[in-house]
């Protein structure tokens, strides 16, 4: 074997089917959708049977649909976005959210923080989780909105969305929840999780990169993050990005299709890993998925490497991986490139050289049992030789 590619949380290669549903409207139909000719009123034709499809696998209406650059861009506006409308209206713009957040509702946090925006950071539990207690006690006058993710993109836990939801709105609160790792893995819907705002990015279910979506329920007063236009209903100025939108519904569709059936192989492969780890690197190593003591995702395994005679330099860990032809992430691609440990990790309460050798294995739709058993010989032999 000449690769095994086990970082699809980072993301997923493109379906082909995707591919030809969205070339039509890259070569032929490429009509700006705000132009008011032939090419553009097919092109808003097909940006609104998108929104419609979206809508469709998340019980949303299609109103309730801004599609965006991604769950970066998502996140920041969900944020923001109801911050802003909170201060135009002269109501209360505080912001609860947790340490172990992804990095696109945390550095818009801080600077929300830095603007005089009052934020309070939760602590997690030591799976990685908050609690819907801890949300009820951060709540006060001053809160506008809480923001957590569904599926954390590190080690896979995953939050209580709808208990969370239900002490929100005991207090009047909205509540943002980040889906990107949650999205095409398992039914979403919004009624089911009553959620006020969701987001989601097109690449983390085989859906083209550069598109993304925000969900956010009709009444919730939200301002703009990018202007410009007086697109996605002034929410969100900007030329549409057809293509990219038709290819997000038709991934996400397929997905919802077999969701079931893929979190069931997803998992089978993920006891396979687990259970591999054991044999390759018995007592070795840490788990921080929290596999059978807390709700996971299938598709996400972090195992870090304490320190033996010396600690283990992650970076170099992960590029002879590499070299072996075993593609692998530290966390979080959005951080890849920073000196710092993982900061979910250290929210766990890793100490600094063990979150710095820690590796994120993500299995998606196209990993094959014969993957993970040549990453796992792999990893045995990197280590062996790096210790």
């Amino acid at each position: 074997m000449e690769r095994a590619y086990l970082d699809h949380a980072a993301t997923t290669p493109l379906d082909p089917e995707v591919f030809e549903a969205m070339k039509p409207y890259l070569l032929e139909e490429y009509g700006n959708a705000s132009s008011v000719h032939q090419l553009g009123r097919q092109a808003r034709v097909a940006m609104e049977k998108a929104r419609e499809r979206v809508a469709a696998c998340l019980g949303a209406e299609s109103s309730e649909i801004v599609f965006t650059s991604g769950g970066t861009e998502a996140d920041n506006l969900a944020l923001k976005g109801v911050l802003q409308a909170a201060a135009s209206n002269g109501i209360p713009t505080g912001l609860v959210t947790s340490a172990a957040q992804h990095e696109a509702v945390l550095r818009p946090a801080e600077r929300l923080k830095e603007q005089g925006h009052p934020v309070e950071i939760l602590s997690p539990d030591d799976h990685g989780a908050v609690s819907p207690e801890q949300v009820e006690s951060a709540i006060d006058d001053h809160t506008a909105l809480v923001s957590l993710m569904h599926t954390n993109n590190e080690i896979g836990v995953q939050t209580d969305i709808p208990a969370v939801a239900e002490v929100c709105h005991a207090h009047d609160v909205p509540l943002h929840c980040d889906a990107v790792q949650a999205a095409g893995l398992q039914p979403l819907d919004v009624d089911d999780l009553d959620v006020d705002l969701l987001s989601m990015s097109g690449h983390k279910f085989h859906g083209p990169k550069g598109v993304g979506v925000l969900y956010v329920r009709n009444g919730v007063d939200l301002g703009p993050l990018v202007e410009g236009g007086s697109q996605e209903r002034e929410r969100r100025g900007g030329t549409e990005n057809v293509p990219g939108a038709i290819g997000l519904a038709e991934a996400l569709e397929r997905a919802v299709l077999d969701a079931e059936e893929r979190a069931e192989r997803l998992s089978r492969l993920q006891r396979h890993l687990v259970d591999g780890l054991d044999d390759a690197v018995p007592g070795r190593y840490v788990l921080n998925t929290p596999l059978g003591e807390a709700p996971v995702a299938p598709h996400v395994v972090n195992v870090a490497f304490p320190p033996e005679e010396e600690p283990l330099d992650g970076e170099m860990l992960i590029l002879n991986l590499d070299m072996g032809g075993v593609l692998v992430s530290a966390g979080s691609a959005c951080t890849s490139g920073a000196l710092e440990p993982s900061h979910v990790l250290t929210a766990l309460g890793l100490d600094r050289p063990t979150a710095s050798a820690a590796v994120r294995f993500s299995l998606g739709a196209t990993t094959t049992e014969e993957e993970i058993d040549y990453a796992l010989e792999t990893l045995r032999s990197t280590l062996q030789r790096m210790r």
